[in-house]
């Protein structure tokens, strides 16, 4: 395997309980980077879905 395809393969999608004995501290901190930029789009989501949601309550309670 090539470095670049192994950069590739470590930096792919965290999956939640991986082993991380083995991961560099860059490959840390760029999953952590990662990881933190999911939680934004996720709550970002979340947000979005609760203003729909509040929209529809409000037309249907009337």
């Amino acid at each position: 395997m090539m470095d670049d395809e192994k950069q590739t393969a470590s930096t792919a999608a965290h999956v939640i309980g991986r082993d991380i004995a083995s991961m560099s501290v860059d490959e840390l901190e760029r999953t952590i980077d990662r990881l933190r930029e999911e939680i934004a789009r996720i709550e970002a989501e979340i947000d979005a879905r609760a203003v729909t949601r509040s929209a529809a309550d409000a037309i249907f309670r009337k």
